[in-house]
């Protein structure tokens, strides 16, 4: 499809959400405040083209969508059998912040939920906190293809109302295993929640999972391909929280949400997507997101489970 027809098409499917305004802004200012009316999908295939329509300029934090990336770092510096020991890859099938460990083994479910993200936080290497979470930073930017930086008012209001998060850390700590100090992981933590993006940078997050690890039109490697390809896996079963199942059916596409609006996906092999509308439902899903990536991926033939039928 040319350039300019994908383009229009984005256009046109961004009008046809545009007037839902179900669901409301995340309460944390930052986002209460946020215009709730803005609207943006980008998408950024594995060479790096890029086609966008509407406000794609504007920054808002990554938020959750920053779990997958770091659960990939975890991996490359400590080792899968050792992320796996720490941390399950089962959906949960509950609310993302929810405080709780299985049963049997005192592991998180899974690296996408609260609990999950502050352990895989704990295994990504370096001397100290500040340089953990460096290293994150650097890692979100040559993914996006810029250099980010973080929303001071957005982790200053994390931090404020971190008691759930301490909550959970400090409960990983006393029952399982949080390899450094709870309240350096929280800090962390809500520090790399707090970078900012754009629809067509969290694009280019996606489009280089879906690469395997490759930044988009480069021979620069973010993350290797083994850890890419369990990044991916637990996005699609477990990376919208407790829609997954409904995502997984209707979507098809390992992906994942935040609270700021934006859900980003990754199609192995193809591209990488992103909306932004920061209207949001129970389940701290964007409205108006969910349903253009729902329209995307039956336009466009993106469902990853798609049977391909047989020539001839």
């Amino acid at each position: 499809m040319p350039t300019q027809d994908v383009t229009a098409y984005l256009s046109e499917l961004l009008e046809s959400v545009r007037d839902l305004d179900r669901g409301a802004p995340h309460d944390l200012p930052v986002h209460a405040e946020a215009d709730p009316d803005l609207l943006a999908v980008a998408i950024v295939d594995v060479d790096g083209q890029v086609w966008s329509a509407g406000d794609t300029e504007q920054l808002f934090p990554i938020q959750s969508m920053s779990k997958p990336a770091v659960y990939g770092q975890a991996i490359e510096d400590v080792g899968l059998a050792e992320v796996l020991r720490h941390v399950d890859v089962e959906p949960s099938g509950d609310a993302f912040n929810r405080i709780s460990l299985d049963e049997e083994s005192n592991r998180p479910d899974n690296p996408m939920i609260n609990a999950g993200a502050l352990v895989a936080h704990s295994l990504v290497r370096g001397p100290h906190a500040d340089d953990r979470f460096e290293r994150i930073r650097q890692l979100h930017s040559r993914m996006a293809g810029r250099d980010l930086a973080m929303d001071q008012d957005c982790y200053a209001q994390e931090m404020e109302r971190g008691d759930r998060n301490l909550g959970i850390a400090h409960m990983v700590r006393a029952l399982s295993v949080l390899p450094d100090d709870p309240h350096d992981v929280v800090d962390g933590y809500s520090r790399q929640c707090a970078l900012e993006v754009s629809t067509v940078e969290l694009a280019r997050i996606g489009a280089t999972l879906a690469t395997g690890g490759l930044v988009p039109g480069s021979d620069e490697r973010a993350l290797h391909l083994k850890a890419t390809q369990q990044v991916l896996s637990v996005m699609l079963t477990c990376g919208m929280y407790d829609s997954a199942g409904d995502w997984v059916s209707t979507v098809g596409i390992p992906a994942k949400s935040g609270i700021s609006g934006g859900i980003f996906g990754a199609v192995p092999g193809r591209c990488g997507i992103a909306t932004y509308s920061p209207r949001l439902d129970g389940h701290g899903t964007s409205v108006r997101g969910e349903l253009a990536f729902r329209q995307l991926s039956a336009d466009l033939g993106l469902h990853v489970l798609r049977p391909r039928q047989p020539q001839g």
